[in-house]
């Protein structure tokens, strides 16, 4: 098969599809290794790149999906759907970022970590099916344990967990008080 009528198939089933596109099936439809679908999809990236095109490929962990570039979002939101946009409460974000770097956390290390209730934060993140559950963890009660979906990878625009920022490191001072260690310098100069 030519190369480009590979591109041309793998560019027709992400079209079809929708929606992200495991890399296993572009192996199976066009019986090549990871690596060589891999490299098909790097070109397509390539193409998509272009600024006279709309659209682009993004990865999702092991999945690819064509979808409209950042820019042309609030053109085509209005085609699609008449609703009000969804947004995030500063809980509901806090929450998230809280299972984003803690994958299988339960509700009640959230809410050690917060201090606060988050039924409400999570009750919205499971229904912006920007988390969901992690299965059951082997304690008393077996509580849910949480983790993101692949949603929230879209949302953010980063292809999996490894691509989060660092957190900044911390100790705890003499009066039992976070301290920070590594926030950037500003320059003293700006200051003054």
């Amino acid at each position: 098969m030519e190369e480009k009528n590979e591109l041309a198939i793998i560019e027709a089933m992400l079209f079809a599809n929708g929606k992200e596109v495991h890399i296993k099936s572009f192996m199976t439809a066009l019986e090549k290794s990871k690596e060589e679908i891999q490299l098909i999809l790097a070109t397509l990236a390539e193409k998509y790149a272009d600024s006279s095109s709309g659209i682009e490929l993004i990865q999702i962990n092991d999945s690819y999906q064509l979808v409209t570039k950042k820019e042309y979002y609030e053109y085509v939101y209005p085609l699609l759907d008449n609703r009000i946009k969804p947004s995030l409460s500063p809980a509901a974000l806090e929450v998230l970022s809280i299972i984003a770097y803690n994958p299988k956390i339960t509700r009640s290390q959230i809410e050690n970590i917060r201090g606060v209730n988050s039924d409400g934060p999570i009750y919205k993140l499971l229904d912006f099916e920007m988390i969901e559950s992690a299965g059951k963890m082997d304690a008393p009660g077996r509580p849910t344990m949480y983790q993101v979906t692949d949603n929230f990878l879209k949302v953010f625009g980063i292809r999996n967990l490894e691509e989060l920022p660092e957190l900044p490191r911390y100790k705890l001072d003499e009066n039992e008080q976070i301290v920070i260690d590594d926030l950037p310098i500003e320059n003293e100069e700006e200051n003054q």
